[in-house]
């Protein structure tokens, strides 16, 4: 049989016949030198990883991949990139800073649950199934990305990162007390959350494929942080249903928090013209109204073309214009990783975008270096930009420009109830306002169990001061 075009290819390309010539540290300094990657002038770029993330396996039909965070950090290593951030060897999250969002019910549930004790535990009550497997070091694998994005945040916070970078983080969809979407620790809301003790309001920016829910839900009644979400949306047929562009925060009268969950809808075989177009049109309003001292930037990957859980048909640089668009508005930033299920493609995206933020995205080269570990990944072409938006898998477009302008039109009308930034006194934040919360209603509701005459007396008592004028 002869062999295959493919084959031929693998054959022909001379990195996988190497001369033992130079060593690997040699080549990646001269690959370093050839694509200009030098330290940023007047920014700092902090990398955070840990490779025992990537030794985690969710079964082996299931397309949450680790692996492809292997792939880019080698990438990214190969091309020389590390050399010009700040690299952290990033260590685990603690149960009491992930319990500054998750319930302990549930961090206690994660710590006790392995496959072989699975059937002991309640996992129907934390949407424990085929999206959210339980697996050997599951905890470990979310403490340590959830590790990396705390602490990403806090180099921020101490001005030692003007750009933080996670790859392993970026899981939006886990909530409060249970996993969801491949997703079983938030480390976006905790990153946030160190975020808020500093900075007086936070822009969240999510360009995955799919809504990013679990962090719009955890700050839908804060005006501190503005949640914007450009996805995929289809109520019956595409996880998560959540996210049309009605959806905006609470409805109540002087509701905090309402108008500042924004969603962008949008419908399959989105192409990089108009995404880049949309995106821009809606980024820079979101910021010259809410003026945000810090972004939060998710770059699910899922949205490229050809993705296997994807339906866009986005190629590498239109996802990294947006990367691009966010870095030039020299407002720190945190850039997180997130969905993204053709491990190859992933790589690819994340290692362009690390380009990005050390300012060699325009002299990268475009062929990846031969010395690079796990080569044939990246076969038949090894390019770091092959055209994505006309494979096998490509999608109509569906979105016309006049919807899109709809869509534009429907964020500009929500920024307009802002009437600019609030107003933010800076005081401590409270570990779990929403348990917080409970409580005080709980006791609300116990003093009312006790007679409605003393509830009201209770309610009414001192309400004549609020207002006075006192000497």
């Amino acid at each position: 049989m002869p062999p295959s075009a493919i084959v031929q290819d693998f054959d022909s390309h001379p990195a996988l016949h190497p001369k033992p010539t130079l060593s690997l540290d040699a080549k990646i300094q001269a690959e370093q030198r050839k694509n200009g990657i030098e330290k940023p002038r007047g920014y700092n770029v902090s990398w955070h990883v840990n490779p025992a993330v990537e030794k985690h396996h969710f079964g082996e039909h299931h397309p949450m991949k680790p692996w492809r965070l292997t792939l880019t950090k080698q990438l990214i290593m190969s091309y020389g990139m590390h050399t010009a951030m700040d690299s952290y060897l990033s260590r685990a999250a603690t149960t009491d800073e992930m319990a500054d969002f998750h319930k302990e019910d549930y961090l206690e549930f994660l710590q006790r649950i392995t496959p072989r004790n699975m059937l002991q535990h309640p996992i129907s009550q934390y949407n424990i199934g085929d999206d959210c497997p339980i697996f050997d070091g599951l905890f470990e694998y979310c403490a340590l990305y959830a590790g990396a994005s705390v602490d990403a945040a806090r180099k921020l916070i101490n001005h030692q990162s003007d750009i933080a970078i996670n790859w392993a983080g970026g899981l939006h969809h886990a909530k409060k007390a249970e996993a969801s979407g491949f997703c079983y620790i938030n480390d976006i809301v905790l990153a946030i959350l160190q975020l808020l003790l500093h900075h007086p309001r936070v822009l969240y920016i999510d360009i995955d494929v799919h809504h990013g829910d679990g962090v719009e839900q955890a700050f839908w009644s804060s005006d501190r942080v503005m949640t914007l979400s450009f996805h995929k949306y289809d109520k019956d047929n595409f996880f998560p249903g959540t996210g049309p562009l009605t959806s905006t925060g609470p409805t109540g009268p002087g509701a905090p928090g309402a108008h500042c969950s924004l969603n962008v809808p949008l419908n399959d075989g989105i192409e990089d013209d108009d995404y880049i177009w949309l995106f821009e049109q809606i980024v820079e309003p979101c910021l010259a109204t809410f003026r945000p001292s810090v972004i939060v930037l998710q770059c699910g990957a899922d949205s490229l073309g050809g993705d296997r859980l994807g339906c866009f048909n986005l190629n590498i640089r239109a996802h990294g214009a947006c990367v691009d668009f966010v870095k030039r508005q020299n407002i720190p930033f945190l850039v997180l990783g997130g969905g993204g299920y053709t491990p190859r493609n992933v790589a690819r995206l994340w290692a362009y975008e690390t380009s990005i933020c050390v300012g060699a995205a325009s002299t990268i080269s475009p062929t990846i270096p031969a010395h690079t570990p796990f080569l044939r990944a990246f076969a038949p072409d090894f390019s770091l930009f092959p055209p994505l938006s006309n494979t096998a898998r490509q999608y109509e477009n569906k979105n016309p420009r006049q919807y899109l302008w709809s869509l534009v039109e429907g964020v500009h009308e929500q920024l307009r109830y802002l009437r600019g930034a609030p107003s933010v006194m800076m005081q401590h934040v409270p570990r779990d306002l929403q348990g917080l919360r409970d409580e005080v209603e709980r006791e609300m509701r116990e003093n009312r169990d006790g007679g409605d005459e003393a509830w009201r007396r209770e309610m009414e008592r001192d309400r004549g001061r609020m207002g006075e004028m006192v000497d």
